[in-house]
């Protein structure tokens, strides 16, 4: 290769920016909140970056709709890939990744409702005036008699929305590397700045950070020995290497080995699941949502690209271990949940339990269609996220309301009576903890079904038993919920219930209701997942 001279430029990068328009909408209007943060007075910004970002995430999703019905059409039957690799090799913009864009977007959207929610705390958002304030310091006092609110967590929420999106959608390693940085540091600020139980908040976060620097570095290595085993960081050439290979074998069991740690940490796999119960319960509501819902579809995503593609020829190598993982995480997270007393540790655990529930649909590894069976595990995969996602955050909405003199009040002793005191809020909590236990004609059971088909039809069956086992056991604590709120005698004066505001009620609404349309008429997102088709390669 002759080197590039003042006689022989580099040429410029060929770059399809209506393909990554979703993208670069969502960065843009980020960099738009830091600028808006430095010009706007104190007392206007809220409801301004409210607005701005709200309008940002509508025109992404309306595009990303754009991007994706414009994707070359494929046989049904058939499973091909759509879409094409942009950005000089760098981001891949095809049917599952541009899906998972439409997903992330509409959990922000409905997150953006919590964290714009100013109702509960005496008109203030859920989010400390001052971060830099020592919690129950004059500072902090002064801080909430001015009614100061933290605006910044507007643009954080969209620079870690961005970082998503080009996870999800990552050709290359050091690209995914990039995106996982992006999306994980203003998470780790978002953790720390709640407005109640600060210190907590302060602890999850550095919980959280230093996890997941350390997690980052695994990813990082495995991407180095991946590079060194095929001399390439694109996922593409990785496969080919991976494919023609006839010696180097440690070398690249080593990095799959690395770059899973990196991936599992982030969808709280187990053993690499620590970080999610305490950084679930000491964040703020709002952002514990975000996190449970958007991070880990584009983890799932992502994990799914990089074994699919940069590593499935080397399926035989790296299934086993995401077999183990998933029996593990699954059992794990419904045991452990069943002895939590917080609701946030419960939905956390359930989150762990979950992405085992999920891992059972990757580890399939089934791309094709066999007995006239459509669901493959991408498709799958794609709408357990979908119907987790949009429960998750209607649940931990509910959370938001349930309060006391201290803010919320996530003991699960003091939500007994729940029901007498508010029947719509406990109905729909029950609906996402049917949904979360897998029960017929909820969203959930339809999700669970997929993966599980998925599995059986790729020839993983004991995972498939495993699952329905583990299923069985989880629902243990989601009934228990259900009991405790309606059948059980108050505790005191029973548990205050906060009116919820306007956003906050149709965030709960709007989950509710998806959580039973999908369930009792799964068939059009059904088509959709499935048409997405596989990865490009």
């Amino acid at each position: 290769m002759i080197a590039p001279t003042a006689d022989t430029p580099i040429p410029a990068a060929q770059i399809d920016y209506g393909a990554l328009s979703p993208l670069l909408i969502v960065a843009g209007v980020a960099v738009l909140g830091l600028v808006l943060e430095a010009v706007l007075p104190r007392r206007r910004r809220f409801v301004i970056q409210a607005i701005v970002t709200a309008a940002g995430l509508v025109v992404a999703l309306v595009t990303s709709v754009l991007v994706y019905l414009d994707l070359p059409d494929v046989d049904e039957v058939e499973r091909v890939a759509r879409g094409a690799v942009e950005a000089e090799g760098a981001v891949t913009v095809d049917g599952p990744g541009v899906l998972t864009w439409i997903l992330l977007v509409v959990f922000a959207l409905l997150s953006l409702g919590l964290f714009a929610e100013r109702r509960f705390e005496a008109g203030l958002s859920p989010f400390t005036g001052r971060a830099a304030d020592v919690p129950g310091s004059r500072e902090e006092s002064e801080a909430v008699t001015h009614r100061l609110e933290h605006t910044e967590v507007f643009p954080l929420m969209l620079f870690a929305l961005s970082g998503m999106m080009l996870f999800a959608t990552a050709n290359d390693l050091i690209t995914m590397f990039v995106a996982l940085e992006v999306l994980s540091l203003p998470l780790y600020v978002l953790c720390a700045v709640a407005r109640r139980r600060r210190l907590i908040s302060q602890e999850a976060a550095l919980k959280y950070f230093l996890l997941g620097a350390f997690s980052s570095v695994f990813f990082l290595y495995g991407a180095a020995l991946a590079y060194g085993y095929a001399g390439s960081l694109n996922l593409t050439l990785i496969d080919e290497a991976v494919t023609a290979r006839s010696d180097s074998g440690g070398l690249l069991l080593v990095a799959m080995a690395m770059i899973a740690v990196g991936l599992l940490f982030k969808i709280g796999a187990v053993p690499f699941h620590a970080w999610t119960p305490d950084v679930y319960q000491g964040a703020p509501t709002p952002v514990t949502a975000f996190m449970a819902a958007a991070t880990k579809a584009a983890a799932f995503v992502a994990l799914m690209r990089v074994f699919f593609v940069a590593f499935g020829g080397a399926s035989w190598d790296w299934r086993p271990t995401i077999w183990a993982v998933a029996v593990l995480t699954m059992i794990f997270g419904s045991i452990v949940a069943i002895a939590q007393t917080d609701v946030k540790r419960m939905l956390a655990y359930s989150s762990i339990a979950h992405a085992g529930f999920l891992l059972v649909g990757v580890s399939a590894a089934y791309l094709g269609v066999a007995d006239g069976l459509s669901v493959t595990s991408v498709s799958s995969v794609l709408f357990y996220l979908f119907v987790y996602g949009v429960a998750t955050i209607g649940a931990f909405a509910i959370v938001t309301v349930v309060r006391d003199s201290a803010g919320e009040t996530t003991h699960l002793a003091k939500w007994a009576g729940l029901g007498r005191q508010s029947p719509w809020l406990a109905g729909a909590f029950t609906l996402f903890m049917l949904s979360f236990a897998g029960i017929p004609l909820t969203a959930g059971f339809i999700g669970k079904w997929g993966v599980f088909a998925a599995a059986w039809a790729g020839g993983t069956w004991p995972l498939v038993v495993i699952g329905v086992l583990a299923s069985a056991l989880a629902a243990y604590f989601y009934v228990r919920v259900v009991v405790l709120m309606f059948f059980t005698e108050p505790v005191g004066d029973g548990p205050t219930i906060a009116a919820p505001g306007v956003l906050t009620t149709v965030v709960i609404a709007l989950a509710a209701i998806a959580t039973v349309v999908f369930g009792i008429l799964p068939g059009p997102m059904l088509d959709v997942v499935q048409h997405a088709g596989a990865f490009v390669r």
